[in-house]
C-alpha cells in the first residue's frame, strides 16, 4: 500500500468523453504501456463530511466508484495541471456556447460503421 506524504502531487486531469468535458483529480498520472492512453490512478474526491452535497462531484464519485485504474486516450486530453490541493471534480456538458476554442481531436470515421477494405 502506497503511504501518502505531503509531497506526493495532486493532478487536475481535463479531458473530453462522449460529449462531456470531465475535471477529475487523481495522485498519479503517466503514459499506459497501451500505446495512444494515459493511465489514471488514485482518484481524488471532495469529504464526504461536508454538508453540502455537489452533484456533479457526486456523479463522477459514482462512475469512478470501484476503478482501480482508468485508460483515457491522448488524444481526449485537454490538459494536466499539478496543483496544490485538490478541488470539486466535475463534468459540463459541452455546447456551442461553452465550447470556446477548445475542440475534441477529430478521430477517423469508418464509412458506414465498417472498417475499411484492404
Amino acid at each position: 500500500m502506497h503511504t501518502l506524504i505531503a509531497s506526493d502531487p495532486i493532478y487536475r486531469i481535463t479531458f473530453f468523453n462522449q460529449g462531456q468535458v470531465y475535471e477529475i483529480y487523481a495522485r498519479h498520472v503517466f503514459q499506459s504501456d497501451l500505446w495512444g492512453f494515459l493511465e489514471v490512478e488514485e482518484f481524488i474526491f471532495g469529504e464526504r463530511s461536508q454538508m453540502i452535497v455537489d452533484p456533479a462531484e457526486e456523479k463522477l464519485k459514482n462512475e469512478f466508484s470501484g476503478i482501480k485504474r482508468s485508460f483515457i486516450p491522448m488524444q481526449s486530453i485537454v490538459r494536466i495541471d499539478e496543483v496544490e490541493k485538490e478541488g470539486a471534480g466535475k463534468i459540463t456538458e459541452i455546447s456551442a456556447g461553452n465550447l470556446g476554442n477548445v475542440r475534441p481531436f477529430p478521430f477517423p470515421s469508418m464509412a458506414g460503421g465498417k472498417p475499411p477494405k484492404d
